[in-house]
């Protein structure tokens, strides 16, 4: 059965190539800061390299990993699970040729994403603020927007989108599961201590 826990807080990883030698690391940092889910985001890299990334992160955390998009590199890498968009593999079709246990999360921006979306374990809702780290993250839909989809979809559903500790006490109220952020953890230089007050945010 899908552990709904491990969504409270996912850390998803930046994308900056002059700082992805030391992603392993300060995704290290992160886990030790609280947060319960990594997701390994490298839109630029070549398969072979995301791979080697996912393998070394796996041994360096004690949380699940997630790979964004790519079904056959998470699984390659020996993942916990995929993370996909309305643009990657469908998530019916992933069932297909997943392993039992293998964790499915889908992104929902908009009312054309729930057909792909209901065969989720969970959804991702956002932006709900604007963010600037997914250039194709799409027009911030905010909180009354997160509730409006969440109730569609009846899944266990994260915010992502200009995620910070002041706005986490009211998406919660809202009913996510929890959140998912990039730039605040990753933007300075102490994921660790960014996590943490993230952590602190969300509370137990």
């Amino acid at each position: 059965m899908f552990d709904r826990d491990i969504l409270r807080l996912v850390a998803i990883t930046d994308d900056a190539l002059e700082r992805r030698g030391s992603l392993v690391e300060r995704t290290a940092a992160a886990v030790r800061g609280g947060a319960t889910c990594v997701q390994l985001r490298l839109k630029n890299a070549p398969p072979r390299e995301v791979v080697a990334i996912a393998r070394a992160m796996i041994s360096a955390v004690s949380v699940p990993v997630i790979v964004n998009d790519r079904a056959d590199i998470a699984l390659a890498a020996g993942a916990a699970g995929v993370h996909v968009g309305e643009a990657d593999l469908p998530v019916v079709a992933i069932r297909r040729f997943a392993p039992t246990g293998f964790v499915i999360g889908a992104s929902l921006g908009g009312d054309r994403e729930l057909e792909n979306a209901k065969d989720a374990d969970y959804v991702g809702i956002g932006p709900l603020f604007s963010s600037g780290s997914k250039d194709d993250a799409g027009e911030a839909i905010g909180i009354e927007g997160f509730k409006r989809l969440a109730a569609l979809c009846e899944l266990p559903a994260i915010a992502i989108g200009g995620i910070t500790p002041e706005r986490v006490p009211q998406i919660m109220e809202a009913g996510a599961a929890g959140v998912a952020a990039i730039n605040a953890i990753f933007r300075g230089s102490d994921p660790e201590a960014a996590t943490r007050l993230l952590a602190a945010a969300i509370g137990s």
